[in-house]
Formats: structure tokens, sequence, C-alpha cells
């Protein structure tokens, strides 16, 4: 009996590897359309919570999922409703303003900083412009004797040949009369020109319009089918978890619940904790920014919460356009915006992070942002967002199995705040 269980458990472990194997080939071959399931995952592991304290209100799953999933988008559609009007005013300004402020910082910022280098010795000296003569005036007429005595007349630049009754006379350019400008012939030429240009390149106008209307149809396409995995998921999430359990032998299960709380807790951290300090992020920065009066601050707000879901990375690029607003208004402006993000990037490390994420969530600053280059190098911002989540599972696995193997090894492994 006990070398036909054995021969039993070989052939379960080698159709597990197989199937694995299997599976693993499967996700690389599709990885392609892999975006709403990962998407549908993360929604149902934040949504989850949130079904579940419906459900203690004798609220069957199914109708809990849907009074979530109302909550939420209304709750997004109204704040879109109430921010949108602003946010696109202010964005309308800084579209307005935008190239003013580019030749302000072009024109005295850049020559002020490239001067203090010169002044510190680390820059060369500018070298001094030369004066370029001005061009002689060109003649319209230039008179050349030939040797036979006779002259020959060049013609120069400005001048225009005009018919009259008595044939053709050379005329200055400067001296002919200016035609009266006709609104009716520059709308006729510009939409002739339009429908000429449409008529030519009428295969890339239809495959742009094409392009477009493709990419919307499959953004509402993604966004309506992720809901629905989300909804499958978070409805039949025992069963789920149940399949993946019944992979494992009876002795080893335990091990396996062990694990998946472990997972848990560092992913409830990560992503759920994240969350809620994108949100804080946002609401400090939009504070301090209105306080200190910050041109287009309700934008620099939503950029340092959006610009927060990405960690260490995102606080230095949410503070680069906010500290440069600053800059136009003023050093005073400039310091207050820079030392406000430094406050609240000292309030979320030291105080949000171990209160929020737990220190279940730790994870040593070098590999998060060795996972925040591996993952934008293969994925862009996709990988980017999902990469310390997925590290966060990989640790939960490095650790779960390192404690199985050493019983004496430390639970966690130390993280330093940042």
């Amino acid at each position: 009996m006990d070398q036909e269980a054995l021969k039993r458990s070989k052939r379960r472990s080698l159709f597990l590897a197989v199937s694995a194997v299997l599976a693993a080939a499967v996700l690389v071959a599709a990885r392609g359309v892999l975006l709403p399931f990962v998407l549908a995952l993360l929604i149902a592991y934040v949504l989850t919570p949130f079904v579940a304290v419906v459900e203690r209100r004798k609220v069957p799953r199914a109708a809990a999922i849907l009074v979530v999933y109302s909550v939420v988008l209304g709750s997004a559609a109204l704040f879109v409703h109430a921010v949108a009007p602003r946010i696109a005013l202010e964005f309308r300004s800084l579209k307005r303003e935008l190239p003013a402020l580019v030749s302000e910082a072009r024109q005295k910022w850049v020559p002020a900083f490239a001067e203090r280098l010169r002044e510190v010795g680390v820059a060369p000296p500018s070298p001094q412009a030369e004066e370029t003569p001005e061009p002689a005036a060109t003649s319209a007429f230039v008179a050349r004797p030939q040797p036979d005595g006779s002259i020959t007349i060049d013609v120069g630049t400005g001048v225009s040949i005009v018919q009259t009754n008595h044939g053709f006379v050379l005329e200055p350019a400067h001296d002919r009369r200016e035609e009266p400008v006709e609104p009716d012939r520059i709308v006729a030429d510009v939409l002739g020109k339009t429908f000429a240009y449409a008529q030519r390149n009428s295969l890339e106008v239809a495959r742009a319009v094409r392009d477009l209307v493709g990419s919307i149809s499959r953004a509402v396409f993604v966004f309506f089918i992720t809901l629905m995995l989300a909804a499958y998921i978070m409805l039949t999430r025992e069963r789920i978890v149940g399949f993946f359990r019944s992979l494992v032998q009876q002795p080893h299960r335990q091990a396996f619940d062990a694990l998946g709380a472990r997972m848990d807790n560092g992913l409830s951290g990560v992503v759920r904790g994240q969350l809620v300090i994108c949100g804080i992020n946002g609401l400090l920065s939009a504070l301090g920014f209105a306080l200190v009066g910050l041109k287009y601050w309700p934008v620099m707000a939503l950029v340092a919460a959006v610009f927060s879901l990405i960690p260490i990375f995102g606080s230095i690029a949410s503070a680069v356009p906010a500290v440069a607003v600053g800059l136009t208004q003023g050093l005073g402006t400039a310091t207050f915006v820079l030392l406000w993000i430094l406050g609240i990037h000292q309030l979320e490390a030291n105080v949000l992070n171990p209160k929020i994420m737990g220190d279940a969530a730790k994870i040593h600053p070098v590999l998060v942002i060795f996972a925040l280059l591996v993952g934008e190098h293969f994925f862009q911002a996709v990988g980017a967002l999902l990469a310390v989540p997925t590290l966060s599972i990989a640790q939960s696995v490095f650790l779960h199995f390192r404690a199985a193997t050493d019983p004496t090894a430390p639970e966690e492994m130390e993280s330093p705040r940042t």
C-alpha cells in the first residue's frame, strides 16, 4: 500500500508539473490579452472587503456586488462631475500659458543657472557674440558696361514683372499696390486645400479615423469586461481558492493556508494601503498648494495623487511640475511647495506606511527600485504599476519556504524606512 501510494504521489506530482508548464506556456503566448484579467484580480481584491461588509447585512452576494459597484462607480462619476470642469479650466489655462512659461524658463532661469555655473567655474565662459554686418541692400537694377561699349542691365531682387496693355513693365515690388483682403476667397482657398488634402490622403484619413474608433471601442470593451470578470471572481472566490487548495496534498494544506494568509497580509498593505495613501497624498497636496496660491493647484494635486501609485519614483516625478510652476511665481513659492512635498513624503514614510500598510508589507527599497525598473522595461507603465504587488507575492513565497526549510529564521526581513 505504501508503494502504491508513493506511485500515485509521483504520478500526481508529474501531472501537476506538466500542467504547470503548459499553463505557463499558455500565459506567455496569451500575454497580450492578460491585462483585463490582471486588472480584474486587482479590482476584486480591493472590493472584496466591501462586498463582505454588505453580505453581513443578509444581502445575497450577487446583490452585494451590484451595491458596491453602484456606490464606487457612482462616487467616481459624482467626483468627476464636480471636479472635471475645474480641472478642464485649469488645463486650458495651463495650455494657454505654457508657451510663456517655457519662454520665461529659457530666457530667465536657464541663463541664470548657466551664469551661476560659470561663476563657480563649472562651465566655460560664454563666447562673445560676433556682430554680423547687416547685408547691403540689393539694387533692383544693376548696370554693367560691356567691352563693346554697350550697357547690360541686370534685374535684381525686389522686382516684379507686370503685364499692361502696352507689353511687360518692370516695377519694384514695394511699389505695387497691395490687393484688398477678400474673406470669401480666403475661406474658399482653405476649404479647397482641405478637400484636396483629404482626397489625396483619403486612405491615411480613413486609417486614422478607424484607429481612433477602434481604440475607443477597445477601451470601453476592456472596461466592461474587466468589471464583469472582477464580479465573477468575487462571486466565486471560495471555489477559486478551493480549486488551488485541492491541488495540494492533504498533509500540506495547512502550509498552503499559511502561505495564502501571508500573501494576503503583504498584498493588503501594498494594494489597499497604497490606494489609501494616494488619496491622503492628493488631499494634503491640494491643501498645501491652495494655501500658498500655487497656480493650477487642482491639476498639480491630481498629478501628485496619481503619481504616488508608483512608489519612490512617483513622488519625485510629481514634485517636478509643481516646483516648476512655483518658480514662475517666485522663489518663495517654489521653496514652500518643495518643503511641503518633502513633509508629505516624510509623513508617508514614517507614519502612514507603518500604520496603514503594516509590517507585513515591508519591502526593501532596493528591491522596490529594481522591480519598478524591470516592470517598466518590459511592460511600460502597466509593468511599473504591477511591479510592487508582484514583488510582494514573490517575497511572501520566499519567506514562506524559508520558514518551512529553516524554522529558526526570522519571520520578516527588516526594511529601513524611506
